[in-house]
């Protein structure tokens, strides 16, 4: 534990010594994808206990087609 708690202070310590644009684009290039994928397990994981409690989400119907008479054309 001591080593990766050695290397989380290093990278810190790395990171912040950076100036602001290389900071950001880091930031954002690494958390962007990781709060997506977060996001997109959440939404995953809900979907399953939702439909395991049988509160899971309405089949659509399917659209309607209503044809145009030729009078209504």
């Amino acid at each position: 534990m001591d080593r990766m708690a050695t290397w989380w202070d290093g990278f810190e310590l790395w990171l912040a010594g950076l100036s602001f644009v290389p900071q950001a684009a880091l930031v954002l290039l690494v958390m962007v994808p990781l709060c997506a994928g977060a996001a997109w397990l959440l939404d995953r994981l809900l979907a399953a206990v939702f439909a395991a409690v049988g509160r899971g989400e309405p089949e659509t119907p399917a659209p309607a087609t209503t044809e145009l008479t030729t009078k209504e054309r």
